[in-house]
């Protein structure tokens, strides 16, 4: 499946949360980043209370065969009703068929499990989703917010059960969170996943709104819970924004798409400005020394096994070692 170098974010799809965007404003945002070419979706059945998904059908409308609509299921819509959420067999139909009802159509292009349910056997979950693969409610599967080994094992027994495996994971990322880079994109590039990056921006973090202008109303996050090595990471991002006469927001979604091209920032905006804004980043590309710097900047420990492997490597191989490359 073809997707588009950025993903649109539909988290803030209606204000039922108190902070997202209205109809309007929504069908504004969804017609900017339609017209720029991009065509992948990005919902869930809990996101605003099911509006966003509402909203996203009918902004698709007729067009439904152009968009790949990718949506989730996991999380509660019952708090009161133990089976109202997991990632067992009974959730996963019931929520896909309330997801389908709200987009108003016959097939979800790609369905995420939303995150990792330690509840639920790995077998379960994969024959699931197969099954519904198989009767052609959903084309693709993927994977958010799960750890790599489990990840790993459910693709190793798709594999082996001739099931339908994740083709992609969706994972926080930004230079304020880079974790994922000690398991996990080594596992995506091992097995071939794509990476849909969520919180790119670290919630409006590296967006240059704190540190340039303090906090605005209607933020998610207050100025006074950023750590100050947070805010020391998004006044490097400015600079480097600065020197590159582009904006903060620009200069750190270019470095979440410097290090693998199969990494898609998901895109959110609350208004259109905010969304061609970052659009633009999708042109911007960062000098080397410009990675370097924001790295070091945004330096983390991969920790064990993986700082001791590299630690060890020439009396592992012996310094013959520094005589090849590595396989890629």
């Amino acid at each position: 499946m073809r997707v588009s170098e950025a993903f649109l974010g539909t988290m803030g799809f209606g204000r039922e949360w108190g902070w997202g965007a209205d109809v309007d404003e929504c069908r504004e945002i969804f017609t900017a980043y339609a017209e720029a070419g991009g065509n992948v979706i990005d919902t869930a059945n809990r996101y605003t209370e099911g509006a966003s998904e509402r909203i996203v059908g009918e902004l698709v409308g007729a067009d439904r065969d152009r968009f790949v609509i990718a949506t989730k299921y996991t999380l509660t819509m019952d708090g009161s009703d133990p089976n109202a959420s997991g990632n067992h067999r009974k959730n996963l139909r019931r929520s896909v068929e309330d997801s389908l009802r709200r987009l108003g159509t016959d097939y979800i292009d790609l369905l995420w499990v939303h995150i990792w349910d330690a509840h639920t056997p790995a077998e379960e979950t994969m024959r699931a989703l197969d099954d519904l693969v198989r009767s052609g409610k959903v084309l693709y599967l993927g994977v958010s917010d799960a750890p790599a080994w489990s990840t790993s094992r459910a693709n190793t027994l798709a594999e082996l059960r001739g099931w339908t495996p994740f083709a992609g994971l969706q994972l926080n990322y930004s230079l304020v969170e880079r974790g994922i880079e000690r398991e996990l994109l080594p596992m995506a590039e091992a097995l071939g996943l794509s990476v849909a990056a969520w919180a790119p921006l670290a919630r409006g973090v590296l967006s240059g709104k704190y540190t340039r202008h303090g906090a605005t109303e209607g933020s998610r996050i207050k100025l006074d819970d950023i750590s100050e090595r947070d805010l020391r990471i998004a006044a490097e991002v400015d600079a480097v924004a600065d020197d590159l006469g582009v904006t903060s927001s620009q200069v750190a979604l270019a470095w979440t798409r410097s290090r693998h091209r199969w990494i898609h920032p998901i895109i959110g905006a609350r208004t259109h400005e905010q969304l061609k804004d970052s659009l633009a980043a999708l042109e911007v590309e960062l000098p080397p020394e410009a990675v370097l710097r924001l790295e070091a900047a945004a330096v983390f420990d991969l920790g064990f096994p993986q700082d001791f492997i590299a630690m060890a490597r020439e009396f592992v191989y012996g310094p013959a070692v520094n005589d090849f490359e590595p396989r890629r």
